[in-house]
């Protein structure tokens, strides 16, 4: 299935001498493996696949000299291939297991620039949290990979067409015909059910699946929570877990502002900091801070104590809830909509690069999400239905006055009053 990181792994593979090692991040399951060996198959004529996890003895090699020229020579003789430079890819995968391999990443930089190296590592930042490793700083290029947004989930459908339409219909904010918008709205209510995690998508699209896409879910939702346990300090795993548990209540809420005493009566932020911030280095939720200001830049104004927590994939957020598309497009479920749009959104902004971020004045306007474009502060409603007023949103512009806001609905197509109309289908071009 065709990954939109790819164009910048390619991009990093064309650059030779001037190349660091790359270290991909991202939560489980997001498809990591697959597109580093699929970089090997199309961009080099041979690949090294080293596993930390699956193949605990090669790490133990990794034990005393981790310069580059001695690596290249114990590949060599324990994978029995040629190492050629700049025409074979060094994969070191589950990195994580192996602290001696992430150092070695620097000396690749210093002194073998012309192997090319990419790592990458499950819950890779609660590991180099929890075990201190020595981070080669300044000596590797990172890059964070994230589950399917809905346009790779279009070209995994083999609907390609209908994503640059989306696109096109974006730039020149122009609505599409209401046959395609139907169409588009009913692949991202299914999206909102089956997530962007590769292989629930794989499972939906592929007739002949041994696993169908709910049962792929459960099981990515349970190996998130048993590594809770396996890779949490004895006595966190516990609290993570109450936090992780909490977030269906956390977002039915009206305001999504984190609260602990949902987690536990009584509980405070010096008891679950510390749990919040493992599942976010873990990559199984996103966070979005609130800015009180509308002005740049808008790091001058965070509320650190003030947050919300999203799912990371909605996916896993409908296994989670026992949500089925059935449910989501049932007259009952306007609620439960609302919850999966921002949701989604969140995701969406974050694949994109976005640093999530919201607006809460000292009463009760709130507006859900703040973008930066071309400098200025953009702010973006989000709307389950077709039912567009926002008063917050209205507060907003007429404190800080924004170039354009956007309005993510059901809506079709537009600009009106300066606020662009955006179907909740095309987030992924914002």
């Amino acid at each position: 299935m065709k990954r939109k990181i790819m164009d910048t792994l390619v991009k990093w593979r064309e650059k030779e001498n001037s190349r660091l090692p790359l270290l991909l991040s991202g939560a489980r399951q997001v498809g990591k493996t697959y597109v580093m060996r699929e970089l090997g198959a199309e961009c080099f004529k041979s690949t090294v696949y080293v596993n930390f996890e699956a193949d605990r003895k090669i790490g133990s090699y990794f034990e005393t000299d981790i310069h580059a020229e001695t690596i290249i020579g114990i590949l060599e003789k324990y994978y029995q291939t040629k190492i050629i430079p700049d025409e074979t890819l060094i994969i070191f995968d589950e990195i994580q297991m192996c602290e001696r391999a992430l150092t070695s990443l620097k000396y690749f930089a210093e002194e073998a620039p012309e192997y090319p190296v990419i790592a990458a590592g499950s819950l890779l930042g609660v590991a180099l949290k929890r075990e201190q490793f020595s981070f080669p700083v300044g000596k590797i290029q990172m890059e964070s990979m994230y589950p399917m947004d809905f346009e790779e989930f279009l070209w995994a459908k083999g609907k390609e067409i209908l994503a640059e339409t989306i696109r096109a219909h974006f730039e020149n904010n122009r609505p599409v015909d209401e046959m395609i918008h139907k169409e588009a709205l009913f692949e991202y209510n299914n999206y909102c059910i089956i997530g962007g995690m590769p292989a629930a998508v794989l499972a939906e699209i592929t007739s002949s699946a041994t696993l169908s896409q709910q049962e792929i879910r459960q099981m990515l939702l349970d190996s998130y929570i048993a590594d809770m346990a396996k890779y949490a300090l004895p006595g966190e795993s516990v609290k993570i877990f109450a936090a992780y548990d909490s977030l269906p209540s956390q977002l039915a809420k009206e305001s999504k502002k984190f609260q602990y005493k949902l987690i536990k009566s009584g509980a405070r932020a010096s008891q679950y900091g510390e749990s919040i911030d493992w599942l976010i280095r873990a990559g199984i939720v996103n966070k979005c801070v609130k800015c009180t200001q509308g002005f740049m830049p808008p790091s001058a104004f965070l509320d650190l104590t003030a947050f919300k927590l999203y799912y990371s994939d909605t996916g896993i957020m409908s296994a989670r809830t026992g949500m089925n598309l059935e449910r989501l497009l049932g007259n009952e479920a306007d609620h439960f909509r609302g919850i999966f749009a921002e949701n989604y959104v969140a995701c969406a902004l974050r694949s994109n690069g976005y640093e999530l971020l919201y607006w809460g004045s000292e009463g009760s306007a709130e507006v859900d999400f703040l973008i930066i474009k071309d400098n200025h502060v953009i702010p973006v409603e989000c709307k389950a239905g077709d039912h567009v007023k926002a008063k917050s949103l209205k507060v907003y512009r007429e404190k800080y006055h924004p170039i354009y806001s956007i309005r993510i609905s059901t809506r079709n197509f537009g600009m009106v009053d300066q606020i662009k109309s955006v179907p909740l289908y095309a987030v992924f071009c914002i």
